[in-house]
This record gives structure tokens, sequence and C-alpha cells, in this order.
């Protein structure tokens, strides 16, 4: 019974030897044991020591290749004393990649598996993993031929038509690559060993870049200094020569993934020494982009501004074979928006886990341990196009239905401009239809935008609000004196008035200053019927409560942008809080009235122009989105869409009006568009999917026949795993299908 099943527990052998090659109750007549007849088996149940006989017939194979045949896989190709059965290989390996557990973890649990006491210690074990089908032998293996690819993105000759290249100028765009470039300063490796003690087992094979080219190219650039960036502070990239490093082989890793689909690039990853370098950065991105024959590049990068610079000059003292033809192809440079913390969690959230484990190995079993997550990473992205796509397209499809009739709503006469601009987006000449045009009021371009010694904007603004709530309170003192106050009560009032107006005064020779507008329209003003204005019912010039929100969105800008240190952000939180008040008071005031309205008067359509007003939702800037809303979502809330609204504002006003619906106009077009574009897009990818799923099926059926090795025997288990990889490529084109038929036409 033993014999068959020899992972059982047991409490002693007596004699009793497993014989390998040999059905099970045969013995072999030259029967060889194991090294010091000592044999260790380790199993999903336990840490064995067993007793073994390999084969000593004249026909018998090598040692190793008798442990394989029993699915034991020995941890020396030589003498091997060692070995582990599949199931545990395997186990591990899935275990490795949901629970990101260490091997010294996962033995140390099979030890005490075998022995909670402790009385019966387990000897260290380890094993290496190589895998190969190609006919010419594992030292031909390509570089980033052990990768998985994305199979959504246009690959030539796998999953696009002959003809691609000659489709029409309007459409081009869909067959291009969209690609990340990021870093990882979790990942770091120490300087614990060398690469001629530790080599990888597949080094440029899978996701790193090939090590010697890459150390090399770095060497001969040791020593430049990293030019800094002039356009923003990325510790990254301007403190790269500070950055310290003792004791780190590597400070971390840089990648090119594929953006849309959130793939790593085969040799498109490499370890980092010092921050975001871009000597390491230029060298990981021609060389993912190494024979793509994709004519049409969307690169993101979140210090692109910088790094684009010169990167044709940085590009030319590069090994030629790295070299990009880049005056034949249409390459753009994005940059996006800096490291919000969703997209950190999301692309580094599989990897992270596994950063205290690998830190302490060597650089080769450091990189091998790597590109195996990213394997694995890349592999459950591709089994999971079929939920993943189908779940943008109902996405898209319900966005471009909702952005397509908010787009409607605005009714624009900029189409021609717009579209000038889009035929011409390199010529200076032609106005950005995205931007606002200069006007009359203030413009701030630089930190000290102050036009008076004392008196900073945001000390101004405030002053206009506190003046127009004083304004407010003394109105509702001088009611409550009734229609015949007594002596005493007229002369507070006039002592109050008098006040108040010294304070209108003063503000009034800083409004020249800041908004100069605001004389004219004081000028402009009809002379009123009395000699005297009380100081309560002057005319401050201020803003409506729709202008409210504009200067709501305006100051939180300008506090991000320019506004430094605890008094001066605590000025202009003051004005904020005021400005914030006011927007609220003009809502509480309307949906009082329209619950007036709504007692008054029947419904006869009035209701659908004039809305319930929710105060969370509703109540904000034309440029700014709700709550947890992104800019490609974003809709225009309905109170700027009322016809009529700010019609009693003065002419600049609704100059300033018209200007910001201009602007809101060309974004609703652009969203409406781009969600258009990523049904067409996703659309295509659907059909990219299938089709390199169908050719990779039959790349693997070849493979069959290219099953040449002499001893048969082989040739058979060649098939059989180039057959199992057939069918699944065909298992997952049939149910990727079957979940896409009511988008796509395949």
């Amino acid at each position: 019974m033993h014999a068959k099943t020899p992972v059982h527990q047991v409490q002693e052998w007596t004699g009793l030897h497993v014989q390998l090659s040999h059905p099970a109750g045969k013995f072999c007549l030259l029967p060889q044991k194991a090294v010091n007849d000592d044999f260790t088996l380790i199993d999903s149940n336990g840490i064995h020591e067993i007793g073994l006989d390999f084969c000593g017939c004249k026909t018998a194979e090598r040692h190793t290749k008798q442990l394989l045949r029993a699915t034991w896989f020995p941890a020396t190709s030589t003498n091997p004393c060692t070995a582990a059965t599949f199931q545990i290989l395997e186990q591990y390996h899935l275990l490795l990649f949901e629970s990101k557990v260490s091997g010294y973890e996962f033995y140390h649990s099979l030890v005490h598996l075998t022995d909670n006491t402790g009385l019966r210690p387990r000897k260290a074990f380890m094993w290496i993993v190589c895998r190969g089908h190609n006919p010419a032998g594992m030292e031909n293996t390509g570089s980033g031929e052990c990768t998985v690819i994305c199979l959504a993105c246009p690959q030539p000759g796998r999953n696009l038509l002959d003809n691609w290249e000659e489709v029409p100028k309007e459409t081009r765009w869909l067959y291009g690559l969209f690609l990340d470039i990021d870093a990882n300063f979790q990942l770091k490796q120490h300087i614990v060993s060398k690469d001629s003690a530790d080599p990888g087992l597949g080094n440029g094979w899978a996701y790193f870049v090939e090590e010697t080219a890459y150390k090399r190219y770095l060497k001969s650039h040791d020593g430049t200094l990293q030019q800094k960036s002039t356009c923003l502070s990325h510790n990254a990239v301007n403190m790269v020569d500070t950055k310290v490093s003792q004791g780190l082989a590597a400070m971390g890793v840089g990648t090119i993934d594929c953006v849309r689909h959130n793939m790593k690039l085969p040799n498109g990853v490499g370890d980092s020494q010092k921050g975001e370098k871009y000597v390491n950065m230029d060298y990981l991105f021609f060389s993912a982009l190494h024979g793509h024959a994709i004519s049409t590049l969307n690169i993101s990068y979140d210090i692109t501004c910088q790094w684009h610079k010169h990167l044709w000059e940085r590009m030319s003292v590069m090994s030629p074979d790295l070299h990009l033809d880049h005056a034949a192809k249409f390459i753009r440079f994005f940059m996006p928006k800096f490291h919000l913390l969703a997209h950190v969690l999301k692309c580094w959230s599989n990897i992270n886990p596994v950063a205290s484990s690998t830190k302490a190995m060597g650089p080769g079993s450091w990189r091998d341990t790597l590109d195996d997550h990213f394997g694995d990473w890349n592999w459950k992205k591709v089994v999971g196009l079929g939920v993943t796509l189908l779940r943008k397209m109902d996405e898209a499809n319900k966005e471009s239905k909702v952005h397509q009739i908010a787009f409607e709503e605005l009714h624009g006469t900029w189409r021609i401009e717009i579209e000038d601009w889009e035929d011409n987006p390199n010529d200076s000449l032609v106005t950005n239809p995205f931007e606002a045009k200069p006007s009359c009021k203030l413009q701030f371009h630089g930190t000290d935008v102050s036009m008076h010694t004392d008196v900073s904007p945001s000390i101004f603004i405030t002053s206009g609000i506190n003046l127009e709530s004083e304004q407010h309170h003394l109105k509702v003192f001088c009611e409550k004196q009734g229609c015949h106050p007594t002596d005493t009560q007229l002369g507070i009032i006039q002592r109050l008035q008098n006040a108040l107006q010294r304070k209108i005064n003063t503000w009034r020779r800083l409004q020249i200053l800041y908004t100069p507008a605001a004389q004219l329209m004081e000028s402009g003003a009809e002379s009123p019927t009395s000699d005297m204005i009380e100081s309560e019912n002057s005319q401050l010039w201020l803003l409506s409560a729709l202008q409210s929100l504009h200067l709501r969105d305006y100051m939180y800008t300008f506090k991000r942008d320019w506004i430094h240190g605890q008094i001066a952000n605590t000025h202009v939180q003051n004005a904020l809080s005021r400005v914030e008040s006011r927007a609220m008071a003009a809502a509480d005031k309307y949906r009082a009235a329209l619950s007036d309205l709504a007692h008054v008067l029947p419904k006869d359509g009035w209701d659908h122009r004039y809305k319930v007003l929710d105060k969370k939702t509703d109540v904000h800037g034309m440029s700014v989105p709700k709550q947890g809303e992104s800019e490609g979502r974003r809709q225009l809330s309905w109170i700027w869409l009322v016809e009529g609204v700010g019609d009693d504002e003065d002419e600049m006003v609704q100059d300033s009006k018209l200007e910001c619906l201009r602007i809101e106009w060309c974004k609703a077009r652009a969203r409406s568009m781009r969600w258009a574009e990523e049904v067409e897009l996703l659309q295509e990818e659907m059909c990219w999917v299938s089709c390199f799923l169908k050719w990779h099926a039959t790349w693997w059926k070849k493979k069959i026949i290219e099953c040449t090795l002499a001893i048969a025997v082989l040739n058979e288990g060649l098939s059989a795993y180039a057959c199992c990889q057939a069918q699944l490529r065909e298992d997952l084109t049939d149910c990727f299908e079957k979940k896409w038929a009511g988008s796509l036409d395949i």
C-alpha cells in the first residue's frame, strides 16, 4: 500500500523502498539507492524521509528523468536526494500569487505540518523551474518571449488585418499603443550577492530587460547629473542625485505598461539605482518599443513635460538596435493627473506585498521572482478581458448617450472656432477655445499679485463681503425701530451709518485698484432720487448668487496655487466661508420661493424648468464636478442651463458668464466625442482579442507538427502540452464571444 502512496504519514520505514521506472509491486534487478540511501520528498501533507531506489537497468534514464516521470521535481540536476511533487509546486506557485507568502514561510508551514513539536528537525530545500517549447532549445529563446502579452492591443501579424496600415486618416488613431511610464520605489533590493553568483534563469526573456547591456549603458552614463525639472517639483526627478542608496543594489523598478489594460510590456522593466533617472527610463522605454510596428504612440508619464525634451538626442547615443524611427511615427505625450491615490493602489496593489520577501534576494532571484509575478498579473488580466471589456462597453454606451444629450442641451455657436483649433493644434495664432480669453478682470501672473502694500486680494474680497454683511445687519436694525423711532434711536442709527460709510469709502479706494470696472459701473448707474443714500443701501457692486459660485471656484484655485503660510491661508479660508454662505443663502431663498410657488400655481410645465434644488449635488460652479465625479464623467449642473438665469446682471457679468459657457460647451463636446470614441475603440479591442486568441490557438497547433525529438514519448508530451494550450485559447475565444454577443458581431 505504501509503495503506491509513499507520502502517507508513517512512524517508521522498515526497509520499504519506492522503486522508480517500474510498475508498482515490481522490482528492479539492478536497483540504485539514492545518495547515502537518504531521500527527502516534499508534498502538500508534509516533508517525508523515504527509501528510494532508482532503476539501474540498461535502458534506464537519468535519475532526474526518472523522478520527473514520477511527477517529482528534483532539487538538483546531479545526484538528487531531495524532490518536490508537482502538486506542491503548483500549490505554492498559486499561493504565492494570491497571498504573497514567501518560500521560507511556506516551507516552515510544511515543517510544522509534519512535526509541530520540533523533535524531528527537517532539512531545507530549494528548487528551480525552467520551461520551454522551442525545437531549437532554450538557449535560442528570444528577448521577451517568456511573457504574457496584451491581447487587446494592436499586434501586427497576430490580430490585425494585413492592410491595417491603409486605413483612412480619420480612423488611424484606433491603431495606436497607449503606454504609461511609471516607477515603484517599494521594490528595493539589498546588496546581498552579485550576478555571477546568482544569475537569472532567463536574462531578458521576460519583463526585465537584458541585464548585461542595460548595466553597460548605465555605466557609460555614470556621473551624468540629472537635469532638473523647470516646470514641476518632483522629488523622484529633482533629487535623484541626492538619494541615499547605501546598502541597496536597487532602490526600485521602472516599468512600461499598457495603460488601457494595465499590463507590463516585455522588456519594459528594469531596476533603478537612484530615483527616477532619465537614463534608466529612456532605456526601458526604447527597449519595450523595440520591434513594434505600430506607428501611433500615446505616451503617458507624470514628468513627461520635462522628460520628452531632448529625448531623441539621448536616444542617439544608445545602441542602434534600440533606435526608434520617430520621424515615421505619430507620437503624443500626455501628463496624467499626478499620482492620485487610486492610481497608485490600482497599479501596484498586486506587487507591493512581495517587497518584504524579495528585498534580501540575490539579483537573479529578485528579477525572476518579480518576472513571475508580473506574468501572473498579465495572465489574470488576459483571462479577465471577457468581463472587463464588457463592463467597459456597457459603461461607455451609457456615458456616450448621457453626454451626447448633455451636449445637445448646450446651444453653442462655437463649432467653427473649435474645429479650426483642432485642425491647427500647433498654430499659436489660433486661439485655444478651452482657455478663457483675457478680460478686464484682474489677472494674476505671479506670486506677488497685491496692488496695495497692506491689503492683499484675499483681504480685499473678505472686506467687501464683510461690508455687505454689515449692510444687511444695519437694515434689519433700522426696520426693528419701527416707523416712528425716538431721537435716541435715530442718533444710534446715524452713528452706525456714519461708521459704515467710512468703511465703504475706504474700501472703494481699494476697489479702484482691484476691480476698476466697478468705477465704470458706478458712474453709469442712474442718479438717485434723493440727495443722500443711506450707507446700508449703498451699491457695493459685489457679485450675484451665481457669481458667488464663480468666485468660490476661482478662490479655491487661487488659494491652491498662490497662497502659502498660516496667516494668508486663514484670511482666504474666512473669505471662502463667507462666499460659501452667500451661495447657500441664495439656495435657501430659491427653495423657499419654489415651495411657495408650488402652493399657488398649478404645475403646468414650469416645474420642469425650475427644479427642486439639492444643495449637495446641484449648487456648484460650472467647472466643478460633483464629489467623486471625474472630469470625463462630469455634467453641468441644471442651474446653469435654466433660460433667463442671470439676465438681470450687468453686461460685464453677462460677458463673463458667456465666456464660461463657451468653455463648458467645448468641454461637453469633448466629453461626448471621447465617449463615442471609447465605444468605437472597445469594439476594435474586442475584435483584436478574439483574433489574437484564434491566431494563438493555430500557433500552438503548428507546434505539434514541430515536435521532432528523437524519443517518441517526449514528442507525445510536447504534443499533449501544445494541444492543451490550443484548446485553452479556443475555450477562451468561445467564452468571450458569447459574453460580447450583444455588443459586437465577430
